[in-house]
C-alpha cells in the first residue's frame, strides 16, 4: 500500500498499471485518505476505515471537483462520525433522502394547477369514457375560439369555470381562493360551477395521494370548504319527465328530426333509461347481436350490460356506420371519430312542436323511470338496468339479475312505451331494417 504526502503534481500523476483493476495511493497526513484510479484513468478520493469490526470504504470524489485540503477535511469528518459511533452511509443516505424531499417540496410548490390538471386527465384516462374525459377539458379551456352554437350571440367560446385557477400554483390554491373563484361563479353559472367544484375536490383529492403534489396541499383538501359550499348553492330538484298522455305527441315529434342519428339517439335515451352522456359514447364494439346486450360506459360502476330490446336494436342497426361511434358525428368540421354532439337543440324544438316544455335530455331518464312504474316493475330491475344502486327501502334484498331476466322486463318495458306512443313495429324484423305498422 503505497504512502505518500499528497501534492497536486502526485494526483495528477498517478496512474494505474495495465494490468490492474485499480490502484491505490493513500495520504500520509490524514489517515484513511486516499486516491483511488483505474486504467481508464478515471480518479477519485477515497475514504478507508473500520467500522464495527468491518472494512468501510467511501468515495468522496474526483480531484477536479475537490482540492487536497478539501478531500484531507472531508476524511477527517468521516472519521469523527465513525469515532462518534454513527455509520457514515447512514449519515448519506439520510442527507440524499433530506435532499430529495426538499427538491420535491420546491417542486411542489412551484408547479401550476395548470400542469397537475393536464397530469391528472392523463392519469385517469384508462378509467374514463372519452366524453367524460373531455369533459373535464372543457371545465379548464381558456375561452376565445370562434364557434357557430352554444355561445349566446358572443360568436366565441367562454372560458371554462376552473380557467381562471389554472395559473397558479398548486400550493396558492387555498381554501379562501376557492372561496372566492365559487362567489364570483355562482353569480353567473351557478349550475356549471357546482359541477366544477365537484370536479376540482375530487382532483385535489388525487393530488394529495401523489407523493410528488401532496407537499402543496399541506394534508388538506381546499375545496371542502363551506363557504363554497355555501356560495355555489344546492342545485334545485328536477321534476321533467314525460307523462304517459305525452309519449305520441313527443315520439312523432322527435322521428320527424331532420338528422336521424339525432332522432334515434333521443328514443334510445328514452328507450334505455341511461345518461345522455352513455348513450352518446355507444361504440359498436358495445352492441352485442348474438346475446341482445349494450355494454353502457357506467360512470359510476365502470360499465353494466342492459338488454339490447327490439325496437333498440332495429333503430340503431338502421343507422350509417360512419365510425367507431353507434351515434357518430354528421358535421364536417369535426374529427371523422367523433360522437354526435349533444342534440339539445333538435330536442327543444321538437318539444316545441310536441307541446312539451322544459323537458331536457336528462329529464328523458327520469322518464324512464316513472314510466316504469305503470307496470309495476321491481324497483331493482329498474336500477340494474339505469345503473342505480337501489335504496334498501326500495328493494330489501338487492340482487344482480342475469341479462336474460333484465330482458323479460326490459322488453316489456319497451312494448309498453310503443303501445303508448302510438308506435307499432315489426319485432321480428332483421337488423338494420326498422319496419313501422301503418294504422289501416
Amino acid at each position: 500500500m503505497a504512502k505518500v504526502a499528497f501534492t497536486a503534481g502526485r494526483v495528477s500523476g498517478f496512474k494505474c498499471p495495465a494490468d490492474k483493476a485499480q490502484a491505490f495511493l493513500w495520504d500520509t497526513a490524514v489517515p484513511g485518505l486516499g486516491l483511488r484510479v483505474t486504467p481508464a484513468g478515471k480518479p477519485s478520493y477515497v475514504f478507508q476505515s473500520e467500522f464495527q469490526g468491518k472494512t468501510l470504504r467511501l468515495t468522496i470524489g474526483a480531484p477536479s471537483a475537490w482540492s487536497i485540503p478539501q478531500a484531507q477535511e472531508k476524511a477527517r469528518e468521516l472519521q469523527r462520525q465513525i469515532d462518534e459511533g454513527r455509520d457514515p452511509r447512514d449519515l448519506k443516505r439520510d442527507a440524499l433522502a433530506a435532499a430529495a424531499e426538499r427538491k420535491a417540496a420546491a417542486a411542489a410548490q412551484a408547479v401550476t394547477v395548470g400542469e397537475v390538471w393536464t397530469a391528472y386527465l392523463e392519469a385517469r384516462r384508462p378509467h374514463w369514457g372519452a366524453r367524460h374525459h373531455a369533459d373535464h377539458s372543457k371545465l379548464v379551456q381558456p375561452g376565445g375560439v370562434p364557434a357557430k352554437r352554444g355561445t349566446k350571440g358572443r360568436g366565441v367560446t367562454v372560458a371554462g369555470p376552473l380557467h381562471p385557477l389554472m395559473a397558479l400554483p398548486l400550493s396558492d390554491l387555498t381554501a379562501p381562493v376557492i372561496d372566492a373563484w365559487a362567489a364570483r361563479e355562482a353569480k353567473t353559472r351557478p349550475t356549471s360551477a357546482r359541477l366544477a367544484w365537484r370536479c376540482l375536490k375530487a382532483f385535489l383529492s388525487w393530488c394529495a395521494e401523489q407523493p410528488q403534489y401532496a407537499p402543496a396541499l399541506a394534508g388538506v383538501n381546499p375545496a371542502k370548504s363551506k363557504k363554497a359550499r355555501e356560495a355555489l348553492g344546492k342545485a334545485g330538484v328536477k321534476q321533467d319527465a314525460l307523462l304517459r298522455e305525452q309519449l305520441v305527441a313527443w315520439f312523432a315529434a322527435v322521428r320527424q328530426i331532420g338528422n336521424p342519428v339525432a332522432a334515434a339517439y333521443l328514443q334510445t335515451l328514452l328507450l334505455t333509461g341511461a345518461r345522455p352522456g352513455e348513450v352518446l359514447g355507444l361504440r359498436w364494439e358495445d352492441v352485442n347481436i348474438k346475446w341482445r346486450g349494450l355494454t353502457i360506459r357506467d360512470k359510476v360502476e365502470g360499465e353494466r350490460v342492459i338488454p339490447l330490446t327490439p325496437y333498440v336494436s332495429q333503430l340503431i342497426h338502421s343507422l350509417p356506420r360512419r365510425n367507431a361511434y353507434v351515434f357518430p358525428s354528421a358535421s364536417r368540421g369535426k374529427e371523422v371519430g367523433d360522437t354526435l354532439s349533444l342534440p339539445r337543440s333538435q330536442h327543444v324544438g321538437a318539444c316545441k312542436v310536441a307541446g312539451i316544455e322544459g323537458l331536457t335530455l336528462h329529464g328523458l331518464r327520469r322518464s324512464f323511470k316513472s314510466l316504469t312504474e305503470w307496470l309495476e316493475i321491481p324497483a331493482g330491475v329498474v336500477a340494474q338496468i339505469m345503473g342505480h344502486k337501489p335504496s334498501a327501502t326500495a328493494e330489501k334484498h338487492y340482487t344482480v339479475r342475469p341479462l336474460d331476466l333484465l330482458r323479460l322486463h326490459h322488453e316489456k318495458i319497451e312494448a309498453w312505451i310503443l303501445e303508448q306512443a302510438g308506435v307499432p313495429f315489426v319485432v321480428g324484423a332483421e337488423p338494420g331494417k326498422l319496419v313501422l305498422v301503418t294504422p289501416a
